[in-house]
């Protein structure tokens, strides 16, 4: 049964902030490889937005489409005369998928219904829907450690997925990290007043999280046992979901560089007010460009990947397997895949 979208607030509390300039795409930002205009790209069946992908214990690489969908290629990707194997439907829409490495089970941020469980058999399990008295209004990307726990975003407490500019012309920390203890079944808060916090990814040891902020272009870390968040770097472009690689490294998705009229448009409160309520065609764009960033446990970029023609764009999670990138997209109709 699909789920209703919630309704978003009419009018944005919008803040009024210093205007900011986006830094260009050189140094290490210079898009020296352009790979991502090469990628091979695979169908996901009448439908479109893999916004993430996972590659489970079996090798398999899954997505989650936005008709609320969760598929599955076999471990070669290629699957019967090019398509994939239709393991569950959410009712809702599946953003971050992730492995609960204790059984294989899919770990999924779904923007309306929450957090759930996707059993081999296909089954949904709803294990988190509010924290601390507060409904989840846009889960989106979740982190899973060996015990279990998941740590996970909720990106907006005001605004659904529906209506995330609202949010990100809003300007405001509205957003927190949430965490998910399968033993006791209770989510606590890790982290709130976040200004649209989406990847999460859990440090080596565990004992921090690193964590993207779309609506401020930065990556933060966040300690597990005590603290306040750290802002680590300011990037040149929009980050989304993290990945960690496993050496220390974490591939960041970057759906867009950051866009100039954006970011003149922020001392100016009550014209974001009434650009909120234009047509979404009228609103600030993504720019068609598609780039990733590999970065270590201090936000440090060390390799950068783009696709200045945007063949394949708005990139939202980017998860390495061997010596192959996946990639996912909110908008595209197909999850890629290119050689590293």
């Amino acid at each position: 049964m699909d789920t209703p979208h919630p309704p978003a607030p009419r009018w944005i509390r919008a803040a009024k902030v210093p205007a900011t300039t986006p830094p260009p795409l050189d140094g290490d930002w210079a898009p020296a490889d352009d790979r991502l205009d090469r990628v091979e790209v695979l169908a996901l069946p009448g439908s479109e937005g893999p916004e993430d992908v996972v590659v489970d214990l079996a090798g398999r690489p899954v997505t989650g489409a936005a008709d609320g969908r969760i598929w599955r290629w076999p471990s070669d990707g290629s699957g019967p005369a090019g398509r994939p194997e239709l393991v569950a439907e959410t009712g809702g829409r599946p953003l971050g998928v992730e492995i609960d490495p204790r059984d294989g089970s899919l770990i999924v941020c779904d923007a309306y219904r929450g957090l759930l469980r996707i059993t081999d058999d296909g089954a949904v399990t709803v294990l988190a829907t509010a924290a601390a008295g507060v409904p989840m209004r846009l889960c989106d990307n979740a982190s899973v450690a060996r015990d279990g726990v998941v740590y996970f975003s909720d990106s907006s407490v005001r605004y659904p997925l529906s209506a995330w500019r609202r949010d990100l012309l809003e300007h405001r920390p509205n957003g927190r990290v949430l965490a998910y203890d399968p033993a006791s079944r209770r989510v606590e808060v890790v982290a709130d007043g976040l200004y649209f916090p989406n990847g999460v990814a859990l440090g080596p040891d565990e004992s921090w999280l690193l964590v993207a902020e779309t609506v401020t272009h930065r990556l933060l870390r966040i300690p597990l046992g005590g603290g306040s968040p750290v802002v680590l770097s300011d990037l040149p472009a929009y980050p989304d979901n993290i990945t960690p690689v496993g050496d220390g490294t974490f591939w960041v998705a970057l759906p867009s560089p950051r866009v100039a009229i954006a970011e003149r448009l922020l001392p100016h409160p009550n014209l974001r007010r009434i650009v909120a309520v234009l047509p979404q065609s009228w609103q600030p764009q993504p720019l068609k460009y598609g780039l990733v960033a590999l970065v270590d446990g201090d936000g440090v970029v060390l390799r950068t990947l783009h696709g200045p023609k945007g063949t394949y764009s708005m990139i939202t999670g980017a998860r390495q397997h061997g010596s192959t990138l996946w990639l996912g997209s909110l908008t595209e109709r197909g999850v890629a895949r290119v050689s590293l």
